[in-house]
């Protein structure tokens, strides 16, 4: 049993959804397990993780829109110290999450063919967000 550890940094254009599926399967078979577990975390609380369809991209503009009325800025939040889009950010990580579990068999990542893994930016700005990469297997 071997475990690895990695960690990515993911430059942000503000809120959306950021497709990490390549970064994480080229780190995943540079690592040489055969089969094990991946865990994918985001060490943040205003971004989030998601497996999610990574064909039709009306798949992420609906999530998006989806977010904007499950949780909206100008809804009388009290905790808005960095601005407007704060508390929404913070609801909108506490709604998905921010670890992910995979497994890895044949060396490969097993997401289903439509899968993608994103990250999901909750905040309007661009941030410098890190992703934690762990592999544990044979």
């Amino acid at each position: 049993m071997r475990q690895a550890v990695h960690q990515i940094a993911v430059e942000t254009r503000g809120r959306g959804l950021l497709e990490i599926t390549s970064a994480v399967r080229r780190w995943v078979a540079e690592q040489g397990v055969a089969e094990g577990l991946l865990t994918v975390f985001c060490r943040h609380t205003s971004a989030s993780l998601l497996i999610q369809e990574n064909a039709d991209p009306n798949v992420l503009k609906d999530l998006m829109a989806f977010f904007d009325r499950v949780a909206p800025e100008g809804a009388g939040y009290i905790h808005d110290d960095e601005g407007p889009d704060d508390m929404p950010a913070h609801l909108r990580t506490a709604l998905t999450q921010v670890q992910l579990s995979i497994p890895v068999i044949g060396g490969s990542p097993m997401l289903g063919t439509r899968q993608g893994v994103y990250l999901f930016e909750h905040r309007r700005a661009p941030h410098r967000r890190q992703i934690v990469l762990h592999l544990i297997g044979d």
